[in-house]
């Protein structure tokens, strides 16, 4: 029986981009996928004729330009192109627009605001300088606090020193930033409703969380530090929809001599001596390798497909606690033409970025109180776009498809989910955007309405969390996911992580992928594939 060097374990791209790294450093690799096509959350599928859904991930921006880089993705045929602005819709006709041009946007918020247009300066230069501080750490493995091994002194060293060019003030509000809720940390700038409700929607995405809850203000730095291009902060859409994204670094991979097999699920990681020895799959194959990786999330991997045997009481409890609360849906809708909407003025380019329905932070909150119930909520906060007006083929001549991100949904609701309460959801935010735009039930030809149950069916996300674990202090750095395991490995020799349940979090980033291969690696005495100076922004 042929045994290889690694398997890694989910063709998602985190999956992906770790046997990459590993294939490059000339290691025989198989990623194993349990569907028939892969991707995980990052895929897109034709789910109605001629229309391309990327029908979990949606969007791009935290994808590290490094990985892209040292991939080289763009020859394998990843393009992504940067959105433009943002807009959210107030209930009494009028409308917010974030605008790409910063001279605009100033003036936007001026007609809210103007002492809002003057503290927007300095709300985007301080988020920028955190987004600059915490993309130093991204691709660097977290220090274990209680090791006195040098590889962790000289991490400790590290963030000491970018911390050193802080004063004793940015440290205070550095620490109180992980601490504070989305709308106390904006209230310290603005006073419109509206500006304060669209700044915070970035925080609760994906999140069992309100904008009144601690712990908030770091999930919109989270989603604020990626970039585009260059452009910290920005979004973008990969032409061909999010399955790009995987089908590129699939294409690297292969290119380095990797090997994938769909409809390969793993149930379980063999273990031998205290040492990963290789995985069953559900047919019953076993298949060897030196080297076990896991890109499935904490929970799935510690309490599904290794036996509690082999695991240290501890950590199986741990596992057992992880947060990973599911609290999102998403709806794709495929449509005849140009949704209309009140508000703008024909042609306006706002349509071209996220849109919201928003227009208030107690909004926000009762959308939360809704799912706390178990309901989903009645007045959803959506993400809507419509990347069709970037990429045509996504879309036959003259259609458009349209992406809805929606929180809150629940993971269960009162009385258990149906299809019939699935579609009454769907139906839920569908009235919300018709609502703000005359035309838009009159061109639906398909819509696609996904709650927490499908994402965790189909994607392998537990409880449809799409970060595969709370992103709250107590889960970062190197508590992720559990202290003691933050760097990749696992609880026997040869066996690691490198899904978004492990330092630095969800998104499709690739930054988990990476650093599980640069340790592999290292273990394995063989050459280091993964660039130096990441991390070194």
């Amino acid at each position: 029986m042929k045994e290889y060097d690694a398997i890694v374990i989910g063709a998602g791209h985190n999956g992906l981009t770790n046997g990459a790294f590993l294939a490059k450093a000339g290691l025989d690799v198989l990623v194993l996928e349990k569907n028939e096509y892969i991707g995980g959350a990052t895929v897109s599928r034709e789910l109605h004729a001629d229309w391309k859904y990327s029908n979990c991930s949606y969007v791009c921006s935290l994808f590290r330009p490094e990985i892209y880089q040292a991939l080289d993705l763009g020859r394998h045929g990843l393009e992504v192109v940067p959105l433009q602005g943002s807009t959210t819709f107030k209930q009494d006709g009028d409308y917010f627009g974030s605008y790409h041009q910063s001279t605009v946007k100033r003036r936007e918020i001026a007609r809210h605001s103007k002492r809002d247009a003057d503290a927007s300066i300095r709300f985007d230069t301080d988020l920028m300088k955190w987004c600059r501080l915490i993309r130093g750490f991204l691709l660097r493995s977290p220090p274990d606090p209680t090791s006195f091994k040098p590889r962790d002194a000289m991490e400790f060293a590290y963030l000491l020193k970018a911390f050193y060019s802080l004063t004793e003030s940015q440290i205070y509000e550095f620490i109180r930033f992980f601490t504070m809720s989305i709308a106390e940390y904006l209230e310290e700038y603005f006073e419109s409703d509206v500006i304060l409700a669209h700044f915070s929607g970035g925080s609760i995405i994906g999140t069992g969380l309100g904008v009144f809850s601690p712990g908030t203000a770091y999930i919109l730095l989270h989603h604020a530090m990626g970039d585009v291009d260059g452009n910290i902060g920005s979004w973008g859409f990969a032409r061909g929809g999010m399955g790009s994204v995987s089908q590129a670094i699939a294409s690297s991979f292969k290119a380095a001599g990797g090997e994938y097999r769909t409809e390969a699920e793993v149930t379980r990681i063999n273990v031998k001596g205290r040492r990963a020895t290789g995985v069953v799959l559900a047919s019953g194959e076993e298949i060897k390798a030196k080297a076990v990786v896991s890109n499935l999330d904490a929970k799935r991997t510690f309490l599904n497909i290794m036996d509690k045997k082999d695991l240290p009481e501890s950590l199986y409890h741990r596992a057992k606690n992880f947060k990973i609360r599911g609290s999102s849906g998403k709806v794709n809708i495929a449509l005849d033409g140009m949704p209309r909407f009140t508000a703008l003025p024909e042609g306006s380019p706002l349509t071209l970025g996220h849109m919201h329905f928003t227009d208030s932070l107690e909004r926000l909150e009762r959308a939360y109180d809704d799912w706390k119930d178990n309901r989903w909520s009645r007045d959803p906060y959506v993400d809507t776009l419509i990347p069709t007006q970037y990429d045509p083929t996504l879309a036959p001549p003259g259609k458009h498809m349209m992406s809805v991100f929606v929180q809150y949904c629940p993971v269960e609701v009162n009385g258990g989910w149906t299809d019939l309460k699935r579609d009454q959801f769907g139906q839920a935010v569908i009235d919300q955007i018709a609502s703000y735009s005359p035309n838009f039930k009159d061109l639906i030809l398909h819509a696609e309405i996904r709650t927490p149950k499908e994402l965790e069916a189909e994607a392998g996300l537990t409880e449809g969390n799409i970060f595969q674990g709370e992103l709250t202090l107590d889960q970062l750095m190197f508590n992720r996911p559990f202290p003691g395991y933050a760097q990749y490995r696992g609880p026997v020799k040869n066996m690691y992580m490198c899904g978004s349940s492990t330092h630095p979090g969800g998104g499709v980033m690739g930054a988990p992928g990476a650093n599980a291969a640069r340790e592999i690696l290292m273990d394995l005495g063989r050459p280091n594939t993964v660039p130096a100076d990441f991390g070194d922004d």
